[in-house]
């Protein structure tokens, strides 16, 4: 059984920084995809960064030239830097793998969620 586990969440200043990482265990054939989504009270989930297998991302417009994703392939982990962080980036992130398993079924896997809270 895969399982997805998220660290690095927490509250910080404006303008400060924050690294999220996501570790997925387990027997997994080929990761599609891995992203980070957010959601904050009131809001709807919505997509923050993505890197698919080739390496390419694609990143909301609210977060660009502030967020940095990046995948490490061997550990099966996925990163998140957030930088020059506002109010407005409070919310939870969740990470998301998207990964097919040894069988060739195509399996979307949600994290538990950290809590990101940007605040003075």
């Amino acid at each position: 059984q895969v399982q997805l586990v998220e660290s690095g969440g927490g509250l910080v200043q404006p303008g400060g920084s924050l690294r999220l990482s996501c570790a997925a265990s387990g027997t997994i054939f080929r990761i599609r995809a891995m992203g980070w989504y957010r959601q904050a009270p009131g809001n709807e989930r919505e997509l923050v960064a993505v890197v698919i297998t080739s390496g390419s991302t694609n990143y909301a417009d609210s977060v660009k030239d502030r967020f940095t994703i990046s995948r490490d392939g061997a550990k099966n982990t996925v990163y998140l830097q957030m930088n020059s962080l506002k109010p407005e980036d409070t919310a939870v992130y969740y990470c998301n793998v998207d990964f097919q398993d040894l069988l060739g079924r195509r399996i979307d896997l949600w994290g538990q969620g950290t809590q990101v809270t940007v605040s003075s």
